[in-house]
């Protein structure tokens, strides 16, 4: 599932082109991190950095690890994440290992078919303690057609509604909750409440 077609540099101009709310669905996320206390965040999907620029804004002394599958994007990101553990791998591996009190993806998930999005689902909640969130802004299949404006390929692009994201995050054993809407594109929180 490597991306070939995502080249760095032109990046963040195709998706400002192609996510018309891309600026709002970013300050969504930041949003949904602040006010808990982080000692680790993973960044799934972190591509050049983006979202994990806009996180450690609010959390500046918590360490990072990035993870995207395209050293180059991974290349392109680290000169703005100089303190950040950046590791080539995919979504669909095992993950680093936590704990990671925050974990955030962004325009990531979508890549994957339904049952690896439950199984990323459940390995997640496996790294979060008690008490640890997790943040997906994603892509979605929306209740009506007519909010489909982002452009998907059909092929590397596998959008899920998003009830169905929300009963795959419940059957992981977190607790989740829309935190942002709009259009084809949500921002979800799903947390792991202390036993």
């Amino acid at each position: 599932m490597e991306q070939f077609h995502f080249d760095p540099r032109t990046y963040l101009a195709m998706v400002l082109a192609e996510v018309p709310r891309y600026e709002q669905l970013q300050d969504q996320v930041a949003a949904a991190t602040a006010g808990r206390h982080a000692r680790r965040i993973l960044d799934l999907g972190a591509g050049t950095g983006e979202t994990s620029r806009r996180v450690l804004a609010v959390h500046p002394t918590a360490p990072l690890v990035a993870l995207d599958e395209s050293p180059r994007m991974l290349d392109c990101a680290r000169p703005h994440l100089r303190h950040a553990d950046l590791l080539v791998g995919k979504l669909e591996e095992p993950l680093p290992a936590g704990p990671f009190d925050l974990v955030i993806s962004a325009l990531a998930v979508h890549h994957l078919d339904a049952p690896l999005k439950a199984d990323l689902f459940r390995r997640i909640a496996a790294i979060l303690p008690p008490g640890g969130r997790f943040v997906l802004a994603d892509l979605i299949v929306p209740e009506d057609p007519r909010n489909a404006i982002t452009p998907i390929d059909g092929i590397h692009d596998k959008p899920s509604r998003l009830p169905d994201q929300l009963e795959w995050l419940r059957h992981a054993g977190l607790e989740p909750a829309i935190a942002w809407q709009h259009g084809d594109l949500a921002v979800v929180t799903a947390d792991r409440h202390h036993p």
